[in-house]
């Protein structure tokens, strides 16, 4: 199972959904599958601007849980 660490970046900012997509041009309706973590897949250009907002790596953001 992947686990996906946005609502923990975004807590740690203090952002809501709306800030982040108005920020990073993302739709919102995938910012908020990704937040709850019901995304069943992801476009590589979204991980790419998700780490280069959050200035982070791709591990920081998606995590493998067995």
């Amino acid at each position: 199972m992947v686990k996906i660490h946005l609502s923990r970046l975004m807590g740690e900012r203090k952002l809501k959904i709306s800030d982040l997509a108005r920020e990073t041009g993302l739709n919102r309706g995938t910012i908020t599958r990704l937040y709850h973590e019901t995304a069943e897949r992801v476009e590589l250009d979204v991980i790419e601007k998700l780490c280069d907002y959050f200035q982070c790596e791709i591990a920081d953001l998606l995590e493998i849980e067995k």
